[in-house]
């Protein structure tokens, strides 16, 4: 299919090029952005069908697991690996660790891309103002606004650049079920959410969906500074820096 295109197309969408690098990886990062967050945001702030979904999803969920005390338990402690507290824990003694071992345009990555994109879903939800789902036996409470789903987001974000900077320090054999390890970990993540009643469906969608958009968008910065630098730029199946290995 790229051989069809124009040169000066294939030279900007070829992630080997300098500059095909940043149009890539930035046009991905807009297009999970634009697409379906935007389709997302479209049917919360204006009541679509999808918010009646949304209702009902939230509601059958609450009738599973409210009565039922081993799986909220296990609701509330995936809840917890996905809250600011333990990213704070994480993110900063993983920062601690890189920067100590003198990798530090990786722990200021960390940082970064985890505080800036907690600055985001703030933002978002502010402006957004949706109210979070109304049950009328709720487990428990949630401060704040419903859209987009902190935990989703921060999970997406926090465990996808822990994976990526850690991953040149796993060996080969382990690297896929890292990666498997992560796409569960977040998704449960998630789906606890929905079980305690704090978001609904499409919170948790939306979360995830601009987490990932953030978390392309810092990795392409990262790997555009690798470029100019005369290495090669991040492999997702190799992590940010593979020289680290």
């Amino acid at each position: 299919m790229m051989e069809a295109l124009p040169a000066w197309v294939r030279s900007r969408l070829d992630p080997g090029e300098r500059y095909g690098l940043r149009v890539t990886l930035f046009a991905l990062a807009t297009l999970l952005m634009v697409l379906p967050f935007s389709y997302l945001l479209v049917q919360v702030t204006s009541h679509g069908p999808l918010t009646n979904e949304d209702t009902e999803i939230a509601e059958s969920i609450h009738r599973v697991i409210v009565h039922n005390d081993a799986l909220i338990t296990l609701a509330k402690v995936l809840s917890f690996l996905g809250s600011p507290v333990w990213f704070y824990v994480t993110i900063g003694a993983a920062a601690l660790f890189f920067w100590r071992r003198g990798s530090r345009r990786i722990a200021i990555y960390l940082v970064v891309t985890n505080i800036v994109g907690g600055v985001i879903d703030t933002v978002v939800k502010i402006l957004v103002n949706r109210p979070r789902p109304e049950l009328e036996d709720p487990i428990t409470e949630a401060f704040g606004k419903s859209f987009p789903s902190g935990h989703s987001m921060a999970s997406t974000i926090g465990y996808g650049t822990l994976l990526l900077a850690f991953l040149p320090l796993i060996t080969r054999r382990w690297r896929i079920p890292a990666m498997c390890a992560y796409v569960a970990i977040v998704g449960l993540i998630g789906s606890s959410r929905l079980a305690l009643g704090v978001h609904f469906f499409s919170d948790v969608m939306g979360g995830f969906v601009l987490g990932l958009a953030w978390l392309v968008a810092s990795t392409a910065a990262f790997s555009i500074w690798r470029k100019e630098r005369g290495r090669p730029p991040v492999s997702v199946e190799k992590g940010l820096e593979p020289e680290e290995a």
